[in-house]
C-alpha cells in the first residue's frame, strides 16, 4: 500500500487513527503492530512471516547477547544474528544477481530463481541488525517485550522505505509517548507537504521520464532533460516519502530522524552525502566505516574503507552492476575530494561548486536509472553526444516547453527558500490562516490527481 493512494488516505489511515487513540496506553503498540502487518499485507501478504521471523530472531538473539555480555557466547550470537539477516537479504535480493553474474562469467546456465523481492527488506533488515549490534555494544538494553520490538521492526510509517530508524532513537517512545495537539498539527503538515512533493512533482517528473524512454525522437538535449527530470523525480519521490513517514511518526508520538536536508544546495559531493539519505549514510558510517578503522588508520586503509562503504552502498540500492558503478563513482569522487579537491572547493566560488556537484549528481542518476549495464553505457554516450542522436528535435522543444513550469517549481522546491520564508514570518498572525490553507490546497490537489490519474509509482520500493 502506498501512502499516496486513496485507500491509505481515506480508509486505512482514518481507521487506524480512530483505533489507536481509542485504545488504552498499554495496547497502543499492539494496535500499531497489527496495523503495520495489515499495511504490509496489502503489498506482500506472503512475506508477513518474514517480518515476524526477523523480529523474533533478533528478539531472541539480543536477549542471549545481553545475558552473556562480555563472553564469547555473546559474540557468537551476534555473528549468528547478522548471518541470518544477511542471508535473508542475500537470498531475496541478490541471489539472481549472483547467479546471472556466474552464468555470464563462466558460461554456465544455472536457472534464475525468480524470487519476488519483499518490499522494504533492505530497510527493515538494516534496522534489526543495528538493534542487535547496539545491544552487543551495550548502547541499548535488550527489549524483553516481543510486541514492543516487533512494533519497532514493523512500524508502518517507515517500514517499506525508511528513514532507517535505530532502536535507540525511539526506545523511550516505544515504552511511553504522549501525543499533543501541536505534535499532530506538525505531523499532518509534514505529511501533506511530503504527499504533495511525491504526487504533484515526483509523479509528474516520472511521467516525463516515461515519455522520454518511449520516444522515438530522442536527442542530446532530450537526454539532459531526462537526466534532470529523473534527478528531480528521485529527490521529491524519496524525500517526499521520508517527509510523510516523519509526519506520521509525529502523529503517533514518534520522532524519526531527518533523512534529507536540501542536498541540491551542496558545494561538494562530501556535503551532498551528508544531506542525502542521511540515515543510510549514518548506518554505513557507524557500522561499517568506523569499525574498519575509519579515518584513524593509514591513508591506504582509509581509502580502502571508503571504497568498501561505497561499493556496499551501491549494492544496497540494487542488485545490478549499474548500482555498483554508481556507488563506486561516488566513492572515487569522495576520495578525490578527501585527498585534493575539497580544500580547493572551499576557496572556489559557490556557483562553480554547485555546478560541479549537480553535474556529478545528475550524471550519476543516469547511471542509477539504467535498466542494465549496456543501457548505462548507451545512455552516457548519448548524454555527451556520442550516440548518433541530433542535438535537438521539435519533440524535445515541445516537452521542454510543456514541462518548463514544473522544472522551475521543482528547482525552487529543492531549495530552502520557502522554508526560510515561512520561518521568518512564523510569528505573524497571517500564517495562522495561510499555513492551513496551503496544506488544504495541497491535499485537495493530491486527491484530485489520484482520482484522475493511475500513474503513481514509488522508486524506492525496488530497493
Amino acid at each position: 500500500m502506498l501512502f499516496s493512494s486513496i485507500t491509505f488516505l481515506y480508509a486505512f489511515l482514518p481507521v487506524v487513527l480512530v483505533l489507536y487513540f481509542a485504545t488504552p496506553k498499554k495496547l497502543k503498540n499492539l494496535v500499531l503492530l497489527l496495523a503495520s502487518l495489515v499495511f504490509y499485507a496489502f503489498g506482500e501478504p506472503v512475506y508477513i512471516s518474514l517480518l515476524i521471523f526477523s523480529s523474533l530472531c533478533d528478539f531472541l538473539h539480543s536477549l542471549y547477547i545481553e545475558r552473556h555480555r562480555g563472553a564469547l557466547k555473546a559474540k557468537i550470537a551476534l555473528i549468528s544474528s547478522m548471518t541470518i539477516n544477511l542471508l535473508l537479504l542475500g537470498f531475496f535480493k541478490y541471489a539472481d544477481f549472483f547467479i546471472s553474474t556466474i552464468n555470464g562469467v563462466l558460461g554456465t546456465s544455472i536457472p534464475i530463481l525468480g524470487v519476488p523481492l519483499p518490499i522494504g527488506i533492505s530497510f527493515f533488515t538494516f534496522q534489526t541488525m543495528s538493534y542487535t549490534i547496539d545491544v552487543y555494544r551495550g548502547t541499548v538494553k535488550a527489549q524483553r517485550n516481543l510486541t514492543t520490538l516487533a512494533t519497532f521492526v514493523c512500524l508502518f510509517p517507515q517500514l517499506v522505505a525508511g528513514p532507517i530508524v535505530r532502536y535507540a532513537e525511539i526506545e523511550k517512545e516505544l515504552r511511553e509517548r504522549k501525543v499533543q495537539l501541536c505534535d499532530m498539527s506538525r505531523g499532518v503538515r509534514r505529511f501533506v507537504v511530503g504527499l504533495g512533493k511525491k504526487v504533484l512533482i515526483a509523479n509528474a517528473m516520472g511521467q516525463l521520464c516515461e515519455i522520454f524512454r518511449a520516444s522515438g525522437e530522442q536527442s542530446v538535449l532530450f537526454y539532459w532533460i531526462y537526466a534532470v527530470a529523473y534527478a528531480m523525480q528521485i529527490y521529491f519521490d524519496f524525500s517526499g516519502y521520508s517527509d510523510m513517514a516523519i509526519g506520521l511518526g509525529n502523529i503517533f508520538g514518534f520522532s524519526f530522524p531527518e533523512n534529507f536536508n536540501y542536498p541540491y544546495i551542496s558545494r561538494s559531493i562530501t556535503e551532498f552525502w551528508r544531506r542525502w539519505h542521511m540515515t543510510l549514510g549514518n548506518f554505513f558510517r557507524d557500522y561499517v566505516y568506523i569499525p574498519l578503522g575509519g579515518n584513524r588508520t593509514s591513508k591506504l586503509k582509509m581509502l580502502r574503507n571508503i571504497v568498501v562503504v561505497w561499493l556496499l552502498t551501491g549494492l544496497w540500492h540494487g542488485a545490478a552492476w549499474n548500482f555498483v558503478i554508481w556507488g563506486g563513482m561516488f566513492g572515487v569522487f569522495l576520495i578525490i575530494e578527501k585527498l585534493w579537491l575539497l580544500k580547493r572547493l572551499e576557496k572556489a566560488h559557490a556557483i562553480v561548486c554547485h555546478i560541479y556537484v549537480m553535474l556529478v549528481v545528475i550524471i550519476s542518476f543516469v547511471v542509477f536509472s539504467a535498466s542494465s549495464l549496456p543501457q548505462t553505457i548507451f545512455d552516457l554516450k548519448c548524454l555527451f553526444g556520442f550516440g548518433g542522436l541530433p542535438a535537438v528535435t521539435a519533440e524535445t522543444l515541445y516537452y521542454l516547453k510543456s514541462y518548463g513550469v514544473l522544472f522551475v517549481i521543482s528547482i525552487i522546491g529543492s531549495l530552502p527558500l520557502l522554508k526560510n520564508l515561512c520561518a521568518k514570518h512564523q510569528d505573524k498572525k497571517i500564517m495562522l490562516v495561510l499555513e492551513p490553507a496551503f496544506v488544504a490546497v495541497i491535499l485537495l490537489s493530491v486527491t484530485a490527481y489520484l482520482i484522475d490519474d493511475s500513474f503513481n509509482p514509488f522508486l524506492y520500493f525496488r530497493f
